[in-house]
């Protein structure tokens, strides 16, 4: 195909003509980096919190140290299990947006950013939460996961509930029908990329928020809870809505509040 010139386009500028294209390798790529970078984080059994590899942290929870290494993992773990399930939306906005290629993808890569940064904001809570968890001895150094069963379970009950509300129901169908959220919030333009990814991170923040807090039930350096929480997620926003698979999702946390209990 050649340009409007006459010239034979270079490389990537057919690269940039195909944005759906580079999304999804975009996608793929940020997830499976951050992924990655998951397993090596790793602790060996019995270390209090570490770090980034190769960077010593503090044992004390509210050291910068600490607090840092903290956010950064968390981080990680919202691009990991979040991503993913934003495909749909992130893939839509790049089939329709209009401009050049290189307006496409700067707006592309501004929507990702914006929906990124409400997941960013939540990490810094979250890793508030963990050191005063850590602080308080309601959690382990080591796992990060909670002691007190009467307190996870109460994390599994509130979710299960949570599943069940008319504000998870909003927010969940949203995250369900991108075409229809797109048509509704669209505007052209990077400012209108960045308020779509916000309004769109936010209504993720509103359907997800108490699932990422169970975390701390299975414990947080836990990868195979991770990925079954990431899971969850991913199939709870792709599922078609008459499945009412949130339902399902209540009712097996629910059981597991009673489990715990049990146990």
């Amino acid at each position: 195909m050649s340009s409007t010139n006459g010239r034979e386009p270079l490389p990537l500028e057919r690269l940039l003509s195909r944005p759906v294209l580079v999304a999804s390798a975009a996608i793929v790529g940020a997830a499976a980096l951050a992924w990655a970078w998951l397993v090596t984080w790793q602790m060996p059994a019995g270390e209090p919190m570490v770090g980034m590899p190769g960077m010593v942290v503090s044992p004390d929870p509210w050291s910068a140290a600490y607090l840092l290494a903290t956010f950064a993992m968390w981080a990680l773990m919202m691009v990991a299990m979040m991503l993913p399930s934003a495909a749909p939306m992130i893939l839509l906005h790049a089939r329709i947006d209009r401009g050049t290629p290189a307006q496409r993808a700067r707006d592309s890569g501004l929507f990702v950013l914006a929906y990124l940064a409400v997941w960013t904001a939540f990490s810094a809570l979250a890793a508030a939460a963990q050191a005063a968890l850590v602080d308080a001895g309601a959690a382990a150094s080591a796992s990060l996961a909670l002691g007190d069963r009467a307190l996870a379970a109460g994390l599994l009950l509130a979710a299960a509930l949570w599943q069940l509300s008319p504000g998870k129901a909003a927010c969940l169908a949203q995250c369900q029908s991108p075409l229809r959220f797109v048509m509704r919030y669209w505007r052209p333009g990077p400012a209108g990329a960045v308020r779509l990814g916000l309004v769109h991170g936010l209504f993720c923040l509103g359907c997800c928020w108490s699932l990422m807090l169970l975390l701390f039930v299975g414990g947080v350096m836990n990868l195979a809870w991770v990925a079954l929480l990431a899971a969850a997620v991913f199939a709870e926003k792709l599922a078609p809505p008459q499945w009412r698979l949130s339902r399902w999702l209540a009712a097996a946390l629910a059981a597991g509040a009673a489990a715990v209990l049990l146990a």
